[in-house]
Order: structure tokens, then sequence, then C-alpha cells
């Protein structure tokens, strides 16, 4: 049975698709915010391969930025938890690259090229200048790593724009009051919540097409 948290707690992941539009279903996120310890619908992602190709990527850049000289934080030392007064916002880019005070965050992908990456990517710009004991004050660019490609991101993109529109996400998201709930296989198939908690969770297609012969 799911519990109610303290407060809202929300992943960086659980944004970056409604950020850019590739989900529409805030309900989602709103509920994973505001609850633990729910029952998950089983998964047949492949950790294990997804696991070992984005640990050889990250492998990759940090030995690239290691030879160029500069300091290097990895995963597991990069996670933060930003607290606002709507809610606290935890994330863990891949690698942070710092030079001075200016760095890189970077993250690596296996999968297809998305906005939705670049978008996560710049969460990460606009929070970690916010961690006083790391990172306050430094000015941060971009990557998104691919295995055949780079996207570079320049600080600059985090502009009045991007800012107001993730400030307003993360409020709906954390709101008491439940966000705009959207149900469609493209986004059930992939969604850990399981039908008991939400009962609109579409688990196979319905199809919407009729027939005619006026055409």
């Amino acid at each position: 049975m799911p519990i109610l948290r303290e407060s809202p707690y929300i992943w960086v992941t659980w944004l970056n698709k409604l950020l850019v539009g590739e989900n529409s279903c805030e309900w989602t996120a709103w509920f994973r915010a505001n609850h633990t310890e729910y029952a998950k619908v089983p998964s047949t992602f492949d950790q294990v391969s997804w696991q070992l190709q984005h640990t050889a990527l990250v492998n990759q850049l940090r030995e690239r930025f290691e030879k160029e000289g500069k300091a290097v934080l990895s995963e597991s030392q990069n996670r933060f938890t930003l607290r606002g007064r709507a809610a606290a916002l935890g994330g863990k880019p891949d690698l942070i690259v710092r030079s001075g005070n200016t760095g890189v965050i970077c993250d690596a992908k296996t999968g297809n090229p998305s906005a939705s990456h670049s978008a996560q990517v710049m969460v990460y710009m606009w929070a970690l200048p916010f961690i006083k004991q790391q990172h306050h004050g430094v000015s941060f660019n971009g990557l998104v790593a691919y295995r055949d490609h780079e996207v570079m991101i320049p600080s600059s993109a985090i502009d009045e724009t991007f800012i107001n529109n993730l400030v307003q996400l993360i409020k709906r998201v954390s709101s008491k009051e439940p966000a705009r709930k959207v149900s469609s296989l493209t986004e059930c198939r992939f969604c850990d919540i399981n039908h008991a908690d939400c009962l609109e969770r579409v688990a196979e297609y319905t199809s919407q097409e009729s027939i005619t012969n006026d055409f």
C-alpha cells in the first residue's frame, strides 16, 4: 500500500519528458513525488545490458576529461538534494567536470537521441549552482553524450522561460491536489504505477479507428 510522504520529493528524471512534451501525464510524477512504498509493475527492461553499456560510455568520458587535466566527479559523488518551499528535488548526473568557476555537467545516453535527455541535463545545470557546499557560483554548460555523437548545451539555455516552466511544473507535481492525468498506452507501458493505484492505467491497445465505405 502506498505511504504518503511527509513532504514531496521529486527525482529529476520524473520531470524531463514532461518539460519537453514527450509525456503528458503529470499525475504519474505527482503520485511518485507524494507517495512511496507502492507496489510496482514488474519491468521487462534489461537492466544489466543497459548498465554495461552506460558504464562503458561514462568511463570513456571520464578518461577523456581527466587526460585534459580537469577535475571529474562521477555518479554517486554527484547525488544532490535541493530543498525548496514546495518540494525537494533530487538527482545524480553521471559526471561533473570542474575547472575553476566553470564546469560541464555530462550525462551518457545509450538509447536513441531525445529532447528529454537535454532537458534532464538542463535541470541539473539549473539546480547544481544552488548546492552551496560544492557548486555555488559555478557556471555550468551541459553535455549529452551518445555512442556516436554529443550534444552541447550552453549555460545561456537556462533562461527565464526554461526556469519558469520548470518551477511551475515542480509546483504542480508537488501540490496537494493531484496533477493532470493523461492515460495512454504510450505512457502507461513505461510507467511502474500499478492498476490498483491508477484505475485509468492502459494495459493494452484499444483501437479508436472505424471502418466506413463512404470514402
